[in-house]
């Protein structure tokens, strides 16, 4: 299953209920502000080995964060997050 999150940690619990719900064979998509999730140290860094944890890299670079991602996120472009929708047959957002 793919779950996307789109919201900061610091500011809404989306990351936090999808972690939740998320299993060890799902895939976490970060986006928008929810790449925030991503940052090494944070309040919720210990959350990110639930799943894998995946970051769309324009977002990562457009809030200048690339240098303090954890250990773990792998990056990914538009292609690579049109082929995780595609890979997975159930793909939840969370709001």
């Amino acid at each position: 299953m793919l779950h996307i999150v789109n919201k900061s940690p610091f500011e809404k619990d989306a990351f936090t209920s999808c972690m939740g719900h998320a299993s060890s064979s799902s895939t976490v998509l970060l986006i928008e502000d929810g790449v925030f999730a991503a940052l090494k140290g944070s309040a919720v860094a210990d959350q990110l080995s639930k799943a894998k944890v995946v970051a769309l890299q324009s977002d990562v670079a457009a809030r200048g964060i690339e240098a303090n991602l954890a250990e773990g996120i792998e990056l990914v472009d538009y292609a690579g997050f049109v082929d995780l929708v595609t890979e997975n047959r159930t793909v939840q957002s969370w709001v």
